[in-house]
């Protein structure tokens, strides 16, 4: 397992967080060869990091990455995350490579690694960035239990919160 990735599920929603992990460990295990990994990019994105994503293309150089300001993302609320699939090359263990191919197939099944991946998921409940008509997000998931980021700023603002200790720092969650 992809440590990094472990330690950035345990910062997703914990009404998330147990099948999200099962899921991973399930595609890691099952629906990937032993020379590709899933790895997950992103997950909770504070509304400070989220402003500065934001302000690439904007305030800042490079081209635009977002169009959701602080509080405009399901990641400030910890319920989405951005996945990227990790190659291994050679065979040695070490997965060097980075790959946002949506239609390589390095376990020569017929069917895209990135697509098997974005269908099992699927099939568990997650909606795909990559459905979106105006901003395809290929990298991105989220569960919002039919909340939309309005209503989640809201609850968060109003202080319909509760918090968790995660590694010795406080987190706050919307109730859902």
């Amino acid at each position: 397992m992809d440590l990094i990735t472990l330690n950035r599920i345990k910062l997703l929603h914990p009404a998330v967080r147990t099948d999200t992990l099962d899921i991973y460990q399930y595609i890691n295990s099952k629906l990937l060869s032993k020379n590709v990994r899933l790895r997950f990019a992103h997950t909770l994105r504070s509304f400070t990091e989220q402003d500065n994503l934001y302000a690439i293309g904007r305030t800042k150089p490079g081209k635009k990455v977002t169009n959701a300001k602080a509080g405009q993302s399901i990641h400030n609320y910890g319920l989405a995350f951005d996945i990227v699939l990790l190659t291994d090359k050679n065979s040695d263990g070490n997965f060097e490579t980075a790959s946002w191919d949506i239609r390589a197939d390095n376990d020569k099944d017929g069917q895209p690694d990135w697509m098997e991946v974005v269908n099992y998921f699927k099939s568990k409940g997650w909606m795909w960035g990559g459905d979106w008509k105006s901003f395809p997000d290929y990298p991105h998931f989220e569960r919002t239990f039919g909340y939309n980021w309005k209503i989640l700023q809201e609850k968060y603002n109003s202080g319909d919160v509760f918090t968790e200790v995660i590694d010795g720092i406080t987190y706050k969650w919307v109730n859902l």
